[in-house]
């Protein structure tokens, strides 16, 4: 129903975290190269545990090839990023919409953040002074609030 990205993930046990949660949410994952790992790492296969083969995950060259791909072409992106001014639960999500997060630690660069495909930049509330939230937390917190919205379907 929708999709999460990662650009050029680097730390293998967030992207097995994110591979349990759309294993569980019925979201896809997309990565989008060069990543900081090898997909067979042990870190990666742990954090995932055994929801690999429940999950649907994609690895795409480059954004570009991305977000050109059959799955996406006419979806809404959006990027998320702590320098937005609107909240990810103002966004009326829509079945297949891309979640975009960027790398850790560095997040998404600005010349991402104003890609034509980019349709808003928006945050995850936090306390002032935080800099940023875990990216396979950030990437939860935001798939279930765009799940929550159409009534968790295929939930139990």
């Amino acid at each position: 129903m929708f999709h999460v990205m990662f650009l050029e993930p680097r730390i293998p046990p967030n992207t097995g975290n994110a591979i349990r949660m759309v294993a569980g949410t019925g979201a896809t994952l997309h990565l989008v190269e060069p990543l900081g790992f090898d997909l067979s790492e042990p870190k990666l296969k742990r954090a995932g545990l055994d929801y690999h083969d429940l999950a649907s995950v994609v690895v795409h060259p480059d954004l570009e090839a991305a977000l050109a791909s059959d799955a996406l072409a006419s979806s809404r992106v959006f990027a998320f990023t702590a320098h937005a001014t609107r909240w990810h639960t103002d966004v009326e999500f829509q079945a297949g919409d891309v979640l975009l997060f960027g790398p850790e630690p560095t997040g998404l660069s600005p010349e991402v953040l104003v890609h034509p495909r980019v349709t808003d930049q928006v945050r995850i509330p936090m306390i002032a002074g935080r800099r940023s939230l875990n990216l396979s937390n950030s990437a939860a917190v935001a798939t279930y609030e765009a799940w929550r919205q159409h009534g968790f379907p295929g939930a139990t």
